[in-house]
């Protein structure tokens, strides 16, 4: 079971002061966090991606390259790549470029997004978005696995004897989550390729997504990956917490009401109705369980602490409440409640194992289709052999 946590680099105005933080200490604020994650042991950070204000997650490569070089064991995720207004190309290499950067702790979340104009901003057309989503990862998950692409598709030029560079670290691509709520499409299309499925249900009444995930399930071990009960399910969870139930909720009061998102909702109406988690450690571990006994054994349990006008002291503290008090508990005593033969949720290290057994991983060298852009020359490494 992985733990970890998640953001999308909001900026709110501070509820005090009314002053939202620059996007330069927002984005320091983060990698903060990032490597605070990193040194109390929890599994995994992942950044989402935004093109609009008031976020700042705008390119998702750069700050997990960064990250690469700033922590040592933590995995590297996204909480979406936009498959839908990203070049699947350059999805295909600049993932791959951070993969190797992190040697191996990377894997991705691929998502539509929820925000209408990003489409027209990239080209797309927001009507061909379900579309797009299925046909730009089918062209994605090709471009790691073959070293020669030809492709024509209905939504990009055509690619003739084309190769992505660099080819995926030991061969492996990242595993790659398909982040849904609404979906079904997507939800099959994960369960094709035996790829994870994501949930993040932080703002819809209580398993509203129980549903989808269990379609999910049934077609994963339709088309073969294993059972329903192996399929690789991950869920999105929001929480604030402290020692007292009391100090929970006086804290995250401000920021909750003056959150956009939340304005004129009751805070305790709805964390009572939402998998939002607000309270002591203990109140947190029996809420994340609940979720356990809704949806079943999954593998990454991801939560948002840093709420959008929330001081970085704040977060910090929540990160390492999270760490200490409450990720410990939850291994325990999720691994007590697992049924038995249920997978974890795959790793570089463990795709490796799978892939080769104990023989030497595949070593990716320069590949004779791809020429010098101007002269069309050969690599002098290919043109030597």
């Amino acid at each position: 079971m992985q733990f970890g946590i998640f953001g999308v680099g909001d900026i709110a105005p501070d509820p005090v002061t009314g002053i939202p933080r620059s996007e330069a200490q927002r984005i320091q604020d983060t990698i903060r966090v990032a490597k605070a994650a990193d040194e109390l042991g929890l599994d995994v950070f992942a950044v989402g991606e935004h093109h609009n204000p008031p976020f700042v997650a705008s390119s998702p490569p750069a700050l997990l390259g960064y990250l690469a070089a700033e922590t040592r064991q933590i995995l590297l995720s996204t909480s979406i790549t936009l498959i839908t207004t990203n070049d699947p190309v350059k999805i295909a290499e600049d993932y791959a470029f951070v993969q190797h950067l992190a040697q191996g702790r990377l894997d991705l979340m691929l998502g539509r997004g929820n925000t209408a104009p990003v489409y027209p901003w990239f080209g797309q057309d927001i009507r061909q978005g379900i579309p797009l989503a299925l046909e730009n990862y089918h062209l994605l998950h090709r471009l790691w696995r073959e070293d020669v692409v030809d492709w024509d598709g209905r939504f990009r030029t055509p690619l003739q004897g084309f190769t992505a560079t660099p080819r995926p670290l030991d061969g492996v691509p990242p595993f790659v989550w398909h982040g849904a709520i609404r979906t079904p499409e997507i939800a099959e299309q994960a369960a094709f390729h035996g790829n994870g499925y994501f949930a993040n249900h932080i703002l819809a009444p209580n398993f509203h997504f129980k549903p989808l995930v269990d379609f999910y399930r049934q077609r994963f071990e339709h088309y073969g990956h294993g059972r329903a009960a192996d399929a690789i399910v991950g869920l999105g969870g929001q929480a604030f917490i402290a020692r007292k139930s009391q100090d929970a909720y006086e804290r995250f009061r401000p920021y909750f009401e003056n959150y956009p998102m939340f304005r004129g909702s009751r805070l305790e109406q709805v964390a009572e109705a939402t998998p939002l988690s607000v309270g002591s450690p203990q109140e947190v571990i029996d809420k994340t369980l609940t979720f356990q006994e809704g949806f079943g054994d999954y593998q990454r349990q991801l939560w948002a602490l840093d709420l959008g006008s929330m001081p970085v002291e704040v977060v910090l503290e929540q990160v390492e409440l999270l760490a200490t008090e409450v990720v410990p508990v939850l291994r325990k005593e999720m691994d007590s409640r697992r049924a038995p033969g249920v997978p974890d949720a795959p790793t570089h290290a463990s795709l490796v194992k799978a892939t080769y057994g104990d023989g030497p991983s595949r070593q990716a060298r320069p590949r004779p289709n791809r020429g010098d852009n101007t002269s069309g020359a050969l690599p002098y490494l290919d043109s030597a052999a």
